[in-house]
């Protein structure tokens, strides 16, 4: 395959993933409405405070992007810049956060990130900015880290599938992440993203592990 083939090939494996990122949220937001509003209702009447909590983070390119979120804390105790990592049994997380934390609810509505471009079903997971990795910024910790932002984040991602979830209180756990992304960056394909979903399914359907 010539060079000029392999740009063809890398384009074409793009334009498939941002037309599965179009209608996968379209209709999974159509289909899930019900229950969006459901758990809407049910953040309202367990705390007072918005059903969603908005966060600036990392996008592609370093650009910084607003990402949506259920509320899952409370509105007195929350950090809204995200370098707080969530910890088990963190006494910001309400009775409800737990429960749609736990079972990774609180993502569904990134799926309007996604819907509108910010984001992608698959690739590495979108940091909060000054996000810290063992009590260090990551950029001091991991070299090479911005790199991870060639792409758009996911919602989930190579390292999410291998189980690396929870917080990054460990340097060699947070590098392990750091190098999954990268992983993801150098080889990605169309069909990459595509296993990785089938993984994060099936994981998820075994009891999802967030907090």
């Amino acid at each position: 395959m010539t060079f000029s083939d392999q740009i063809k090939a890398g384009s074409a494996h793009f334009f498939a993933k941002r037309i599965l990122d179009i209608a996968v949220s379209l209709a999974a937001l159509i289909l899930l409405l019900p229950f969006l509003l459901a758990v809407s209702l049910v953040i309202r009447l367990d705390s007072p405070g918005p059903v969603l909590f908005t966060q600036t983070r990392w996008g592609k390119d370093c650009r910084k992007i607003r990402v949506y979120k259920f509320r899952s804390m409370r509105t007195d105790l929350c950090d809204i810049s995200g370098v707080q990592q969530t910890v088990a049994g963190d006494p910001r997380v309400t009775r409800i956060g737990a429960i749609i934390r736990r079972t990774n609810i609180d993502e569904l509505p990134q799926l309007f990130n996604v819907l509108k471009g910010d984001m992608s079903l698959v690739g590495p997971r979108c940091h909060a900015i000054g996000m810290l990795a063992a009590g260090r910024l990551y950029e001091d910790l991991v070299p090479h880290y911005h790199r991870r932002h060639a792409m758009r984040p996911g919602m989930t991602g190579l390292a999410q599938m291998r189980g690396l979830r929870g917080p990054t209180d460990r340097p060699r756990k947070a590098r392990a992440r750091i190098a999954c992304d990268l992983h993801y960056i150098d080889n990605f394909s169309f069909w990459m993203d595509l296993r990785i979903i089938a993984g994060t399914i099936r994981a998820e359907l075994t009891g999802g592990n967030g907090f």
